[in-house]
């Protein structure tokens, strides 16, 4: 072995003899603990994450480089995946300014509504589902929400009706992305009739929609990532 891989035999037994550093030590320390932390939390913590916890609960002077190493060492990531844009090519009938601009304090529900789209994938063959709602800035809550095979135009629409129905007289503020279906004409017109003033993000500006994102990111953290749904149903019911 030592001739394949060009190693003297003196370098070999000086490594094989050789005391362990502290750094070495402490490393391995680390990735005990930062197994154990892994297994109790359900493979959520990331490694910013996981050293905000160890800093935290174990008072560890850590850096955030050195926990992304040995969690690279070892294979663990979060199971929280970021979100991946699929963008629809399309010229937008309508367009509006970005009312809202990043504005997200409300200070009575119906104010502001925000909305947008989300994708679910189940089954072996990685089916997609499309989760449509609208999140209201007023006490955080969701207004109205549909899911479906299809990422068009009609998902939005029921959504939005959804919502008139329960709230009939609000005239909040509408944001979403620049999405077709909210640049459609037809969803202009729905918005005018509700007497709703619309908002759209800036062209690959996601944080204007801010809240929203944040959400999606809290519902397949909690509900999706952790499960395996093998049919349209069983997701649909867990949403």
């Amino acid at each position: 072995m030592c001739i394949l891989g060009g190693v003297s035999h003196s370098a070999y037994y000086k490594w094989l003899h050789r005391e362990k550093s502290n750094r070495e030590m402490e490393n391995e320390k680390l990735l005990k603990l930062i197994c154990e932390l892994y297994e109790e939390n359900d493979g959520i913590l990331g490694y910013r994450q996981m050293t905000i916890k160890i800093r935290r609960e174990y008072n560890k002077t850590v850096n955030y480089k050195r926990i992304y190493r040995l969690m690279q060492i070892i294979g663990l990531k979060s199971v929280c995946r970021k979100k991946r844009y699929n963008y629809i090519k399309s010229t937008p009938e309508v367009t509006a300014e970005n009312i809202l601009s990043r504005n997200f304090k409300a200070e009575q529900i119906n104010e502001k509504w925000l909305t947008d789209v989300t994708e679910f994938k189940y089954g072996r063959s990685g089916q997609k589902a499309y989760l449509s709602a609208i999140f209201d800035l007023g006490d955080r809550s969701i207004v109205s929400y549909v899911i479906g095979h299809s990422n068009n135009n009609q998902l939005v629409y029921d959504t939005f009706n959804l919502a008139i129905k329960a709230y009939p007289d609000a005239k909040p503020i509408f944001h979403s992305d620049r999405g077709f279906q909210y640049t459609s004409k037809i969803f202009k017109e729905k918005l005018n009739i509700a007497g709703m003033t619309q908002s759209m993000s800036r062209v690959g500006r996601c944080i204007d929609n801010g809240p929203m994102e944040g959400f999606w990111g809290i519902l397949k953290t909690e509900m999706y990532y952790l499960h395996k749904f093998e049919d349209y149903e069983s997701l649909k019911k867990a949403t």
